[in-house]
């Protein structure tokens, strides 16, 4: 967390200056569109990519459907994960999060100039009406982000288990899934370094509905980990060969040892 912690001292002033700006925009949200937000937010990303020393590679951007909504599925590692899909993915998109970490400092921000939807893990209505809304949404051609494993748990680049119900809202839709490997996201914020850190994203082939829609909410969670699992094997043999964040690796295989 020492990263996120001297991230936050070095970019006071930039915090400052967007907070208000955040606030300005809400309060004339009839005045700036989903576009202009969303060019906002990106600049704050990239103003925390630059301060923290971090680089992000990412691939596959031209696999994604050029019309209409769908549903992005990604694997969850850390506070980093969206940052590097929103920087990497240049339309308009938002994304689905527990409503208590939504509020936490500057991701409620986020989550309002984005209208991203906070569920609550506890209320079963209220995450059918928060769904119900997405997939009106999807249909009439919003993108979304979806972390189905539901939160990240010191995994690293290992999947945990994800949660079938997260695939409803893209079944209901009946939109394209757009699978998501996400690469040493979790090393951002994970350890007490300032160095520069390397990660990567790589959107995987797009999943239509005449290919899952008569597949269970299960079948179709486990195919989507499967595709995203083989990836993370490719992803880390470009690492290795790249060469990204040996800094880290080699402090590993030393504990290691």
């Amino acid at each position: 967390m020492f990263r996120f912690y001297f991230l936050i001292v070095i970019s006071f002033g930039y915090i400052v200056y967007y907070d208000l700006k955040a606030k300005h925009v809400l309060g004339h949200k009839d005045k700036y569109d989903e576009k202009y937000r969303y060019a906002l937010v990106r600049r704050v990303f990239y103003l925390i990519k630059r301060n923290a020393n971090i680089r992000t590679v990412s691939y596959g951007e031209e696999k994604l459907p050029e019309d209409g909504g769908y549903v992005m599925y990604a694997n969850h590692q850390g506070k980093y994960d969206l940052i590097g899909i929103v920087m990497s993915h240049d339309k308009p998109c938002t994304f689905v999060m527990d409503e208590k970490k939504s509020r936490e400092l500057l991701t409620d921000k986020v989550v309002r100039l984005l209208d991203a939807k906070r569920l609550v893990k506890d209320d079963l209505r209220q995450q059918m009406r928060e769904l119900n809304v997405m997939v009106d949404e999807v249909k009439n051609g919003r993108k979304y982000v979806y972390f189905p494993e539901g939160g990240y748990d010191d995994n690293g680049n290992r999947l945990q288990e994800f949660k079938p119900g997260a695939f409803k809202c893209a079944k209901s839709a009946h939109a394209p899934i757009v699978p998501v490997a996400i690469y040493d996201s979790y090393i951002v914020f994970g350890f007490s370094s300032l160095r520069r850190v390397t990660t990567q994203v790589m959107y995987l082939d797009p999943i239509s509905f005449d290919e899952y829609g008569g597949m269970t909410t299960r079948q179709i969670s486990d195919l989507v980990k499967e595709r995203i699992e083989s990836q993370i094997a490719v992803l880390e043999d470009r690492r290795i060969k790249k060469g990204y964040n040996s800094w880290f690796y080699k402090k590993i295989d030393k504990k290691a040892i």
